[in-house]
Parts: structure tokens; C-alpha cells; sequence
């Protein structure tokens, strides 16, 4: 197995490799503004670094979010089209999953929120029971009407720690933004154990800023 996970739902681009043991190589870089600038560059490093080339890649792993439009679009049509030109399955992982999993790796035990800045003042967030088990459906809310549903739980993630006053118990230590590596990690335990995937299709829980304008009006001629 080479499998190649990619992310950009967080202000995170992250890139790695995994072998089906490890993880041999990784890039994270953080830069809200420039996912499409930044994503491939990465893909072409990680590679280098793991002295293989890109048909070398057995299986592909994106985060499906939920994230903002823009940058959420660029990692999946990426891998997407990765997958179709390799002939190798696209699985999708929740983005929220990954962070969860990192934690995990970082040492949180025990029952927990993952919260990420969803911009307009308000957070995508999910409930896990533990850094494997995910028991709520992502969902994106304002801080401030989650002060009593998540009192007394742990929160980590960008969006905690930004809001930080929402929040009974915020861990600042654990990892803010998407790791490539740790979401290679899930997704090679999970086709070893035989556990689900996401379509590749895009967690947006919300409509894109950029919409048509309601009385838009046709001014080219009949």
C-alpha cells in the first residue's frame, strides 16, 4: 500500500504518505488564502521526500470536511482527479475525524469536541467518545448557543481555542488544524480493520458566500 491523504478544509494544506505501517512522509503548511497555490507544490514534495512518483500510490484519502467552500473544493477535486487519472479508489474522511485522531495521537483520552473556525463567528464541531469514535454528526453552530450543550466536555481544535470563552475546558496544547498524517493513519487503520469511508464529496453544512443575486436581470440583446 502507498497511500496518499490531502486535506484543505482548515487553514491547514497538508499532504502525506503512508505505507500501510507508517506515515514516510508529510507537509503541513498553514495559509488560509492559498489551498490551490500551495496543494500541489506539496504533493510533489512529499513524494520527493518518499522517493516514489505519483503512479507509484495505491489508494487516496480526502478530507471531506466540514470547511469553507473555496478551500474544501480544491483538496477534493484534487484528489478526485488524481483518482480517475491512477485508476485508485478516492475514500473520504470526515476532516473533523482526522484533528480527532491527532488528538488521540497527542494523548487525550477520554470523551471530547472538535471545534474549527467556520468564519461568519461561528464553528464546525463534532462529539467524539474517544479519538476513534465520532457520536454526533458534524454540525456548524454559533459559540455561544454551544456554551451549555458542551459544558463540563473538553474542546479542541481552531475554533476553541478562538472562542475560547464559549467553552468550559479548552486544551490549546492539542492540535489546531488538520495533520495529512494523522488522517493516513485513520484511513490505513480503517481499510485494515474494515471500517467505513466518506464519498468523495464535499461536507459543506451551509450554502457558499458567493451566491447569484436574487433579481439578477439578463441585459444581453434577444
Amino acid at each position: 500500500m502507498l497511500l496518499l491523504a490531502l486535506d484543505t478544509a482548515t487553514p491547514a494544506v497538508t499532504v502525506a504518505l503512508h505505507d500501510g505501517d507508517k506515515v514516510v512522509a508529510e507537509s503541513r503548511q498553514v495559509d488560509a488564502r492559498r489551498h490551490g497555490e500551495l496543494l500541489l507544490p506539496s504533493v510533489d514534495r512529499v513524494l520527493r521526500e518518499a522517493g516514489h512518483k505519483l503512479d507509484a500510490v495505491t489508494d487516496i484519502v480526502v478530507g471531506v470536511g466540514p470547511g469553507p467552500y473555496t478551500g474544501l473544493r480544491v483538496g477534493i477535486v484534487t484528489a478526485a482527479t488524481f483518482g480517475a487519472a491512477l485508476g485508485v479508489p478516492v475514500r473520504g474522511l470526515c476532516s473533523l475525524d482526522g484533528i480527532a485522531y491527532a488528538a488521540g495521537q497527542a494523548g487525550l483520552e477520554g470523551e471530547f469536541v472538535v471545534a474549527t473556525d467556520a468564519r461568519r463567528k461561528e464553528v464546525y464541531w463534532a462529539r467524539y467518545a474517544d479519538a476513534r469514535t465520532r457520536v454526533t454528526e458534524p454540525s456548524v453552530d454559533r459559540p455561544a448557543d454551544l456554551t451549555e450543550k458542551l459544558a463540563g466536555l473538553t474542546v479542541i481544535g481552531a475554533g476553541a481555542v478562538l472562542y475560547a470563552d464559549a467553552f468550559t475546558d479548552v486544551r490549546a496544547d492539542m492540535p489546531e488544524h488538520q495533520s495529512a498524517g494523522a488522517l493516513a493513519s485513520l484511513a490505513a487503520e480503517r481499510l485494515r480493520t474494515g471500517g467505513e469511508f466518506l464519498p468523495d464529496q464535499p461536507l459543506y453544512l451551509r450554502r457558499p458566500d458567493a451566491q447569484v443575486p436574487a433579481n439578477y436581470k439578463v441585459v444581453t440583446p434577444k
